[in-house]
């Protein structure tokens, strides 16, 4: 994890309300549960960083659970999946998910290709039903972007150069109560930067 600098809260959430408007007519709009889930970050950690990871980082996100939308198939189990995981299962049984769950089929698919939109993570699973499952103190977090993620890992877009802007809800000091190990500040970044 390359840590670029400390960001506001304010501009996590100018970066989410671009992506993600609340108020955006469409079906299945969950920004307001996304929302919600980023504010209830903000009260618990009160600390932002903006970060860039590896494939190989966004691969081992701990996603919480996640039946899409009243579907039929459980992507991700209460106690958690990784991205990886997720990824691979998606790979194995496609025409099974495509079945049992169209709503997170469709999102998947609409975003293989879709430009890149910032990703929300923490260190360590918020105060949500969600969450209470995961374990504790064991990686990154999924907040919001599970259907991006899954799609750019799937498309084999999270190899490429560019990547997805990152903000993490957390301590990243190494040796903090609650950080991530194997965090490392940006020596070019020159402070914050958004």
């Amino acid at each position: 994890m390359q840590i670029i600098g400390p960001v506001t809260f304010d501009e996590v959430l100018t970066a989410f309300h671009q992506d993600h408007p609340v108020a955006r007519d469409h079906g299945n709009n969950t920004n307001q549960d996304a929302e919600n889930v980023l504010l209830l970050a903000d009260k618990m950690f009160s600390t932002w960083s903006k970060v860039r990871l590896t494939r190989a980082e966004f691969r081992e996100v701990i996603l919480p659970w996640h039946l899409s939308e009243g579907g039929g198939f459980e992507l991700v189990p209460r106690t958690g999946r990784t991205v990886g995981e997720a990824a691979d299962l998606l790979s194995s049984r496609a025409a099974e998910l495509a079945a049992a769950n169209p709503v997170c089929t469709a999102k998947i698919a609409r975003f293989r290709d879709a430009p890149f939109s910032s990703i929300y993570l923490s260190t360590r699973p918020v105060t949500h039903d969600h969450y209470a499952d995961l374990p504790t103190g064991e990686g990154i977090v999924h907040l919001d972007g599970l259907h991006r993620l899954l799609a750019w890992e799937l498309s084999g877009r999270l190899s490429l150069p560019e990547s997805p802007t990152v903000y993490i809800a957390g301590d990243l000091t190494p040796g903090a109560p609650g950080s991530v190990s194997g965090s490392t500040p940006d020596a070019t970044a020159g402070g914050p930067r958004t």
